[in-house]
Order: C-alpha cells, then structure tokens, then sequence
C-alpha cells in the first residue's frame, strides 16, 4: 500500500462446523454449540434483538456488576463441569472447558486464522512456525498437523501442559514441537539475538499478562516492540506474520500502520482487518477480534 493509500480492510469469518457454531446472538449476549453442548455468555457488541425466544443451555456465564469483568459459571448441566472433548478439521482433538476468564479453552473464530496460515506454508520443507502466546495449544497443533516445525510459548505453566495433553489426544505427542513456559516477548528478543529465522510467526497477545517470573505485558506499551524483534526474525524467503488483537480499544487501521512500518521493505503485501463468527442460518456476522498480517503471497 502506498503512503496516503486508503487501506481496503479484509474480513475472516468462522463459520457453522462440527466444533463450534454461533446459534444465535442478541441483548448483549451468545448462544452457542460446542460440540454437544450449548452455553450462553456475554457480548457486549450483540446490540440487536436475538432470533430465537428460548436459549436451553448446559451452562451460562454470568459476569459481575463490575467493569473490571469477573463473574461465575451456572451450571445446568453437571456434565460440562469437567470439560469433554471437541475435534478440529478431523485432525486436531482437544480439552474444551469451561473457563474463569468466561471462554471455553480455546478461540474458535481462530478457524479461518489457523486455515489461512496452514496454506501460507504448502509447499514449504519442514517449516519454521513459531506462535507467540500459544495458550492450548490448538493453533499450534493445527499448522503441527500441515507439517509445521512449532515453537509454542505461553507465560503460563498450567496452558503450557494442556497444551502438550492436548497434543497427546491428537496423536502428536511425538511432533516436532518445543514447549516453552516463557515470557512471550523476552523469548522473542533472545531469538533475535541468537540470529533465529522463521518462516511463520503467530501472535495472539492478550490485553494485559504476566509473565512467569513476573514480568507485566500491557499490549498498548509493549506491542511495537514485540512487532520490531518479530521482524528480525523473519526474511523475504517467510511466509507469514498474523497478528491478533482482543477487548482493546484500538482500530484495525492502526495495526496495519504498525505492520507496515515494519514490514514494507519485505515482498508480499500488508492486511489489516476484522475477525468475525458467522451466526447459523446467515442472519449477522459477530465482530470477535481484530488482526494484522504480512504474508509472502
């Protein structure tokens, strides 16, 4: 994109699967299916009304009067209390539970991310894929699966060994895949001074964190330069940068000025956008995230 240039914004969908489908949306909450189960929790962005007039769920999250989130699970359905398991494209199984923090163990309108980066490296030998903030693990096991060399890191030490026990459900235990409880951005400096090279990197920060031996990450003061050492480490023979970006209040457009400050002197091209999950039967798409991404091709 040239300087000055309107950028043409690029939209990611999930749609219906067998893992995960919106069911219906409205007065500021989800009704959704994960695998055989349905839950309802808040969305702040579900200003409409929703379709349907009853939402029988095995469970519901309720959030607290505060801002600063919190809340609890109900249960209507004992059964979900300890988690069950949900496939991925037939090739990734995992743990999915119902969490403190109101999701369920994994980010299921990552789908067309981990879709789009899983085509970026066809045709690669052995490529160098490394995610950032890798949480469970289910982003790493689906380019792990595509024939991917993973680098996974995660500040906690709890998400690190789901991680891994979801790798060994999958069948993967044996893959070429390095399991670090790290500090996301001070791994990445190491790398850089280490004179690593990458041929895909995915980032999915939080808004606020701490890594394990206390180290804070606040993503509006240290996003740049986690961006500027991903840069080091990737060449004009990469594939992919995708970047993602949850509850902040921060715009698309200035992602994509972020990127291409540091990625324009690269071949290939910079996008920005939104992420979104399309409801069952077509009615809405419900904005989830927003991204950024360099890619080769």
């Amino acid at each position: 994109m040239t300087a000055g240039a309107v950028p043409d914004l690029t939209l990611m969908t999930s749609q219906p699967r067998s893992d995960y489908t919106l069911v219906d949306s409205g007065d500021g909450r989800k009704y959704e299916r994960y695998g055989d189960f349905h839950f309802i929790r808040p969305e702040p962005q579900a200003m409409w009304s929703p379709r349907l007039d009853d939402w029988p769920a095995d469970a519901e999250f309720i959030p607290a009067s505060d801002e600063d989130g919190g809340g609890r699970w109900h249960y209507a359905n004992p059964a979900v209390r300890d988690g069950w398991e949900l496939t991925w494209n037939d090739k990734v199984r995992f743990h999915a539970s119902c969490t403190p923090f109101r999701h369920l163990g994994f980010f299921p309108d990552m789908d067309p991310v981990w879709r789009w980066m899983r085509a970026q490296i066809v045709g690669l030998d052995m490529p160098q894929v490394m995610n950032l903030f890798g949480y469970t693990g289910v982003g790493t096991l689906a380019l792990s699966a595509a024939g991917a060399h993973m680098v996974h890191v995660d500040a906690s030490k709890k998400s690190v060994a789901q991680a891994r026990d979801n790798a060994a459900l999958s069948g993967m235990a044996d893959r070429p895949i390095r399991w670090l409880v790290e500090d996301a951005a001070k791994f990445t400096a190491r790398e850089v001074r280490r004179g690593r090279r990458y041929d895909g990197i995915l980032l999915d920060p939080p808004k606020f964190g701490r890594g394990p031996n206390g180290e804070t990450w606040r993503i509006e003061m240290n996003l740049p330069d986690l961006i500027a050492d991903c840069r080091q480490l990737v060449d004009a023979d990469s594939r992919f940068v995708f970047l993602t970006v949850y509850a902040v209040r921060m715009s698309p457009l200035a992602l994509e000025a972020l990127m291409q400050q540091h990625f324009s002197d690269l071949p290939g091209k910079v996008e920005a956008g939104e992420l979104a999950v399309a409801e069952e039967g077509g009615r809405l798409m419900l904005p989830t995230a927003l991204f950024a991404r360099w890619s080769a091709a």
